[in-house]
């Protein structure tokens, strides 16, 4: 049995950001299949024995299971030593990072993906309320990125695992990236960190 082991299903880009942060951390690990599109996390087992807020992803470590993926990135770096801050200002930066990621970024684009590209579905005002949401949020980190290579000081840190963890899939938005010339560079320098592979070739997915 791998060190780590990571509940998780490909279509999930915070299952993602920790399954990048394993990898490029080179950490001994293995994905654990959650049929969530079977409605597995809503089981009452799942919510008893795995993750009482009934989400993935869930990482396991020598018994223990952490949850929540900014937490779990927070864990990671402490215990790897890698892509975490190098001071108490780098650590309050990455805070701020991760809370705007959860509020603002990640929580409006992964929905208009889940709804628009997944099971497309939904009303469309609500696509356009989500998509105007998650426009502002790209807008937000595109500027930062105009003078910044990274968001967090000059190398990637778990700040960027966690805000990119819906930006390499291909599902459609309804959003054109070519607008945002900045995240785009800031995505292909991360893609060539040693260890960086795609959603769909670290965890297996939940719909073929």
């Amino acid at each position: 049995m791998s060190e780590y082991r990571l509940y998780c299903v490909g279509e999930s880009g915070n299952c993602y950001k920790v399954a990048l942060m394993l990898n490029a951390s080179g950490c001994d690990w293995e994905p654990v299949f959650v049929d969530y599109f079977g409605g597995q996390t809503r089981q009452a087992d799942y919510r008893e024995d795995i993750n009482a807020f009934g989400e993935v992803p869930v990482l396991e470590h020598q018994g223990v299971r952490h949850s929540q993926s900014g937490a779990i990135l927070t864990w990671l770096a402490e215990r790897t030593g890698k892509f975490g801050p190098r001071d108490e200002a780098e650590r309050l930066d990455i805070l701020r990072w991760l809370l705007f990621d959860n509020h603002k970024f990640t929580s409006y684009y992964a929905t208009l993906r889940f709804l628009y590209g997944i099971q497309k579905s939904g009303d469309p005002a609500v696509h356009e309320f989500l998509r105007g949401r998650a426009l502002g949020a790209l807008a937000v980190v595109e500027k930062h990125l105009a003078s910044n290579r990274y968001l967090v000081g000059d190398r990637p840190t778990i700040a960027d695992f966690s805000l990119l963890g819906y930006q390499y899939y291909d599902e459609e938005t309804g959003i054109d990236r070519s607008q945002f010339p900045n995240l785009l560079a800031w995505m292909k320098r991360v893609a060539e960190l040693p260890g960086w592979r795609p959603p769909y070739e670290l965890m297996p997915r939940g719909r073929k």
